[in-house]
């Protein structure tokens, strides 16, 4: 059975060593998620192309050499191909950005830009888990998440709870 992921934004930029503080365990993690992403599994994705457009305004697909833009220039080649990827539908809301974004005060302070990769979790039929890799707030948000049936697979998790601790001090 082929694993269908959602990756948020920060995992390609860290395989393509855009983030300075992360550890080369987590380069290695995010790199090899991608790759294996690539190889046999499946992306989710929205239909608006909110997604992909996040990945392309953060990278260079056309021109960089790094492992997050062989994955952006990836999803894009990929993205009408039913076998490799999932175009899910998620309809706007006024207040939770999205109408499949959970309707939850736990979540209220959930990082607008970052509720379409909820979103999509949660309007699949198949509720597929989101990569992250050093976004700390989502450490607080998981448990939660999880409640309303998205997973979130930390990828980096000494560097996240490490990010938090600093941010704690």
């Amino acid at each position: 059975m082929t694993t269908t992921s959602i990756v948020d934004t920060n995992v390609i930029l860290i395989a393509n060593r855009q983030h300075q503080d992360v550890s080369p365990q987590c380069v290695a993690n995010c790199t090899i998620a991608l790759q294996t992403l690539m190889q046999k599994g499946r992306l989710a994705i929205d239909d608006r192309f909110r997604i992909l457009k996040e990945y392309q305004n953060k990278t260079q697909p056309n021109k960089g050499k790094g492992p997050g833009d062989t994955f952006v220039k990836w999803a894009l080649r990929n993205n009408a191909n039913p076998i490799r990827c999932d175009r899910i539908s998620i309809v706007e809301h006024v207040v939770r950005g999205f109408v499949s974004f959970p309707d939850d005060a736990a979540l209220v302070s959930f990082d607008p830009p970052d509720r379409k990769f909820v979103a999509v979790s949660v309007a699949h039929s198949e509720h597929p888990p989101i990569l992250q890799a050093a976004d700390s707030k989502w450490l607080a948000w998981a448990p939660v998440l999880k409640i309303h049936g998205v997973r979130v697979e930390f990828l980096c998790k000494e560097d996240i709870e490490r990010f938090q601790k600093n941010k704690a001090k």
